[in-house]
């Protein structure tokens, strides 16, 4: 791909984005932080506040992170509902550390998958988030991810690091990429492990 090419699609692709994002807030797709939500979800933690995430972005979430993880969850139904629960919490926790732009083009990308008719020309996903299947969830990830689409290949990379980040960083999953945990000289001498 030549230079003008990629001006080109990165351009093409933040008008396309634009617009979609334009669209679906006209439509009323982009809502408001999700707040407490133990009333719409019983695994969700009822102290917890979500302060970027809606409701739509957590049923994609749900949606997505049994394929993302299928073999690090928990078999059991109940863990494995609270490790996806618990997970999401941690991903708003950390989109709300971003700076604003890149809330932003969050935004938009969270609207283009929850509005209907992006989300089934774009990611083929004709099911609402709730009703998608682990494996239907799978082949939308690796769709956009060997996609030659380059703002499909992004979309997905945003997606699938925040899940990693908010999953793997945890300290209930260090075990699963072979961390052993932070030394325990380095527990005893910083006091925000013994804050944690």
């Amino acid at each position: 791909m030549n230079r003008r090419s990629f001006l080109k699609t990165g351009v093409g692709g933040a008008v396309f984005l634009g617009t979609v994002s334009l669209t679906a807030g006209l439509s009323g797709c982009a809502t408001a932080p999700a707040g407490r939500v133990s009333a719409v979800d019983s695994r969700m933690d009822a102290s917890y506040r979500f302060r970027f995430l809606s409701k739509d972005d957590i049923a994609l979430f749900e949606a997505l992170l049994p394929a993302m993880f299928a073999g690090a969850l928990p078999e059991e139904p109940n863990q494995r509902q609270f490790a996806v629960a618990a997970t999401i919490e941690r991903i708003d926790q950390g989109i709300v550390q971003f700076g604003a732009p890149n809330q932003k083009e969050l935004r938009k990308l969270f609207d283009l998958l929850n509005f209907a008719p992006t989300r089934v020309t774009l990611a083929r996903v004709w099911s609402d988030w709730p009703s998608v299947t682990t494996g239907e969830a799978d082949a939308f990830l690796n769709r956009w991810r060997n996609s030659r689409i380059g703002l499909f290949n992004n979309g997905y990379i945003a997606l699938s690091k925040i899940a990693n980040v908010a999953f793997y960083g945890h300290q209930n999953q260090w075990h699963l990429t072979g961390y052993p945990g932070p030394q325990e000289w380095i527990v005893n001498v910083l006091p925000q492990f013994k804050n944690t």
